[in-house]
């Protein structure tokens, strides 16, 4: 899909994120931005939905309807989006390489934290980080990192996965990049293709909320039988031929890849990281819109 196509379809997200803006805000993820230090803030009317131990008495009954307080953690909260910008991910069998899919999936992040006004940074990297971009609110800063995202290219050979994730550590501590957000929402989009990043995400996952978008293809688990087909490592170079018509080849290739997702997800189960899968052969919206609604059911009712 080539990036006007991308564009076309990123326009539409803004009016869909209305939709999942409550979810994301409202999961377990930013459950750890209340209740530890919180600063009151303000008041506002009460909205279905809102946790009636948080109803502030006195200005209700001043106004004759009820209000309930609101608190600064829960108001400012510091999206940071982690994008794999590696060769690996410039591969699919699908309409949608595995970093296509990845933007459309950073972009509903995005507008849905843009909704409630929140600020967004983003980190993209190859073999090492490869651009920075500050937190900021608003539309014209989210399309930015977007645009930028759409352009960025492989540089280097490999994933530097760990070395973004301690980069990304190291900047959410920076009182610059991430003001009053003590701590942030990390979602770093992935096929984490790569090793030498378990201990980094640990890290990472000790001070933040973190959610891995692990993004695969049908073909990592079913590979057709398209008789003797070349097969490119995109970032070695490395070359071969493989017999796809055999299951001698087909069979060890899928339990590889299996393998992988099993690890993937036992590093995020043991470190705190929430794991989401995300197919080239999904639709992006519902996925994350379920994601995020399931998260949201799943929470314990707070106390105010």
């Amino acid at each position: 899909m080539d990036k006007r196509d991308l564009l076309r379809k990123i326009s539409t997200f803004p009016l869909i994120a209305k939709e999942m803006a409550e979810d994301l805000l409202a999961g377990e993820f930013t459950s750890v931005f209340r209740g530890q230090g919180m600063e009151f803030d303000e008041v506002r009317r009460y909205e279905a939905g809102d946790d009636v131990r948080r109803i502030d008495w006195n200005v209700s009954a001043r106004f004759g309807t009820p209000y309930v307080k609101l608190y600064r953690e829960e108001r400012e909260i510091l999206l940071c989006l982690v994008l794999d910008c590696s060769a690996s991910m410039h591969t699919g069998s699908q309409a949608l390489s595995r970093y296509e899919q990845g933007v459309l999936a950073a972009a509903l992040l995005a507008f849905s934290a843009e909704r409630t006004g929140q600020r967004v940074g983003a980190v993209f990297f190859s073999e090492d980080v490869t651009r920075v971009f500050r937190a900021g609110k608003g539309r014209s800063h989210i399309m930015a990192v977007l645009s930028a995202a759409l352009d960025a290219r492989p540089e280097g050979k490999g994933s530097g996965l760990g070395k973004a994730l301690e980069g990304t550590a190291r900047l959410l501590r920076a009182r610059h990049f991430r003001r009053n957000s003590p701590r942030s929402l990390v979602a770093v989009i992935s096929d984490f293709m790569c090793v030498d990043w378990e201990r980094e995400m640990a890290a990472l996952c000790a001070d933040h909320d973190v959610i891995a978008i692990r993004l695969s293809d049908p073909a990592d688990l079913e590979m057709g039988d398209a008789g003797l087909v070349g097969l490119e490592d995109n970032e070695t170079g490395h070359r071969l031929y493989a017999a796809t018509a055999f299951r001698s080849f087909r069979e060890p290739w899928a339990a590889w890849h299996e393998e992988r997702a099993r690890l993937w997800q036992a590093v995020c189960r043991r470190w705190g990281a929430a794991p989401l899968p995300l197919s080239t052969a999904e639709n992006a919206v519902p996925v994350l819109a379920r994601f995020f609604r399931n998260q949201r059911a799943a929470l314990p009712r707070r106390r105010g």
